[in-house]
C-alpha cells in the first residue's frame, strides 16, 4: 500500500535505546527520533496541524500566503505542506540560524528574510515583528504564530504522546524535551500525565532564556536575556504553548555543552541529529541524580544533523568558539602544508657527499634512510653530519651506513600534538606518519612550532 502524498508519512517515528553515552546512568534512556518525518524534524507534526485547523475555520483559504517567524524546522514543515496544498510561503528567521536551514527552506520555494538576533521581540527588526508586519501588509495572508497557536500543542497531544505511551508500553517515567515554542513538551506531557500523573516532564532550557527562572520564581526577568548560540530552544518571552503547570523542572545547558554533545551523538550512538538533541542529552547527563534504577527516560531528538554541518559539525566553527574539548591538531594535520610533496629519502648505500647535496637542494635538516627494499632503517640530521665531517673530512666519500642514526619513530595519524612533541627530542629530530591513503610523511620540529605559533 502506498501513501497518497508525503504528508501522510508524518509521525509514527521510532524509539531507540541509547547505550554508550548513557552507560553510566542507572536508568534506561530511549530516544524518540523525529528525523524520519518528511521535513526531517518533529515540527512537521504541528505545522500540518496548524494548517488543517486554520483551513477548517476559514482563516486559511486557497491561494493564501503563509507568513511565519521560524528557526527553520517549523518553516520546513509549513513549506512541505504548502507545496502539496498550493500555498505560497514567506518566512522570517534570525541570523544565528544555520545557513543549511535557510537554504533548505528556499529549496521548497519559500521566500526567506533573515533578521537580527540581538533585538527584543518587540523591536520592529525582530523576526517576530517583521512576520507580523508582513501579515498586515500582504493581502490574503495568514500567520500561524507557532508560539501562541495551541494547535501546536494539540498535534503532540494527539500524536507524539500516544506514540510514546504505546512504544514504551506505558513504562515511561520521565520525558525530556528542549523547550522553544513549548508545543512538543506540553502537548506530549499533557497526554502522558493523563495516562500516569507520576510521569515527570523535564524541560531543557539554555542560558540567555527566561523559562527556568520564570518556572521557579514567576518572574520574567529581562536580565536573564542575552544572545546565545544554541538553536531551537529557549525564548526571551512566554509563548502561550508553554504550560508551566505541565513542566516539572527546567534544566539549563550551556552552548558549549550542547554543541559538544551534539557531536557525540552520531559518533557514539550512530544517530545523526541536531543541536536541540545535544542540549537534551547534555541535560540528561546533568540530571543523572534525578534518575534511578528501572526508570525509563524518553528524550525527543527533534531534527537532523544535516541542518548543522556548517556549525556544530564543523571543526573550524567549533574551534573558533572554544568548543572543542581537545583543540590539539592531530599528526595528520601537522603535515598539511607539505602533504602534497613526495617524501625525500636516502638509501643506506649512497655516498655521504651526495646526501649533503640533496639536503641543501631541498633545504631540509633531517632525512630518513631506507634500504634497497624501501624499509625505513635509520635517519640522518645535519647537526650530526656536520660534527662527523668536521672530525673526519674523509667521510664525505663513504656511504651513509658509516654515519646512520636511529630511525625516526612512526606515530598514528590521529596522534595528538602532545604525543608528537614528546617524541621530538635532542636525540630524535622528527617522527613519521602514514596518511590514510598510505603515503609516508615526516613531521619535524618546525611543523610542531608552526602548529603552536
Amino acid at each position: 500500500m502506498w501513501y497518497k502524498n508525503v504528508l501522510e508519512t508524518i509521525g509514527n517515528t521510532p524509539i531507540v535505546q541509547l547505550n554508550k553515552i548513557t552507560k553510566d546512568l542507572p536508568c534506561t534512556v530511549l530516544a524518540k527520533i523525529e528525523t524520519g518525518n518528511p521535513g526531517n524534524s518533529i515540527k512537521d507534526r504541528m505545522a500540518l496541524k496548524m494548517i488543517e485547523e486554520a483551513e477548517k475555520d476559514g482563516r486559511l483559504k486557497p491561494g493564501y500566503t503563509i507568513i511565519e517567524g521560524t528557526s527553520g524546522n517549523t518553516g520546513m514543515g509549513l513549506a512541505i505542506a504548502s507545496v502539496i496544498k498550493g500555498y505560497r510561503c514567506i518566512f522570517t528567521t534570525t541570523d544565528k540560524q544555520s545557513r543549511e536551514k535557510v537554504d533548505a527552506l528556499k529549496a521548497f520555494g519559500a521566500d526567506v528574510i533573515v533578521c537580527p538576533t540581538d533585538v527584543d521581540p518587540e523591536d520592529p527588526r525582530s523576526y517576530y515583528s517583521v512576520s507580523s508586519r508582513l501579515e498586515t501588509e500582504i493581502p490574503n495572508s495568514w500567520k500561524p504564530n507557532q508560539y501562541d497557536n495551541l494547535s501546536n500543542s494539540l498535534a503532540h497531544y494527539e500524536q507524539t504522546g500516544p506514540e510514546i505511551w504505546e512504544q514504551t508500553e506505558g513504562k515511561i517515567t520521565h520525558l525530556v524535551v528542549g523547550v522553544g515554542t513549548g508545543g512538543t513538551i506540553c502537548g506530549t506531557g499533557k497526554y502522558l500525565k493523563e495516562k500516569n500523573p507520576n510521569i515527570k516532564v523535564l524541560g531543557i532550557d539554555t542560558y540567555g532564556s527566561v523559562f527556568k527562572k520564570y518556572k521557579e520564581t514567576g518572574i520574567l526577568d529581562k536580565n536573564e536575556i542575552y544572545p546565545y548560540i544554541t538553536e531551537g530552544i529557549g525564548e526571551d518571552f512566554l509563548p502561550k504553548n508553554v504550560d508551566f503547570s505541565i513542566i516539572d523542572h527546567f534544566e539549563k545547558v550551556t552552548d558549549k555543552d550542547a554543541a559538544v554533545m551534539t557531536r557525540r551523538i552520531p559518533r557514539e550512538e550512530g544517530i545523526f541529529v541536531g543541536n536541540s538533541a545535544g542540549s537534551a542529552m547534555a541535560g540528561i547527563m546533568q540530571m543523572r541524580h534525578m534518575f534511578k534504577k528501572d526508570d525509563v527516560v524518553v528524550v525527543i531528538f527533534h531534527d537532523h544533523g544535516t541542518r548543522y554541518l556548517g556549525k556544530m559539525f564543523n571543526d573550524d566553527w567549533m574551534r573558533d568558539r572554544g568548543f572543542l574539548i581537545n583543540d590539539q591538531p592531530k599528526a595528520i594535520e601537522l603535515i598539511e602544508r607539505h602533504k602534497h610533496l613526495k617524501l625525500v629519502t636516502v638509501n643506506e648505500s649512497e655516498v655521504i657527499h651526495d646526501v649533503v647535496t640533496r639536503m641543501r637542494k631541498y633545504d631540509i635538516s633531517q632525512i630518513p634512510v631506507v634500504n634497497d627494499a624501501g624499509e625505513f632503517i635509520g635517519s640522518l640530521n645535519d647537526s650530526h653530519l656536520f660534527s662527523q665531517l668536521i672530525e673526519h673530512p674523509e667521510l664525505k666519500s663513504d656511504k651513509v651506513q658509516k654515519v646512520i642514526q636511529a630511525p625516526f619513530p612512526f606515530v598514528h595519524h590521529e596522534a595528538t600534538l602532545d604525543e608528537v612533541s614528546k617524541l621530538i627530542t635532542k636525540e630524535n629530530n622528527a617522527v613519521m606518519v602514514k596518511s590514510l591513503g598510505g603515503d609516508i610523511h615526516i613531521i619535524t620540529k618546525q611543523d610542531v612550532i608552526d602548529a603552536v605559533a
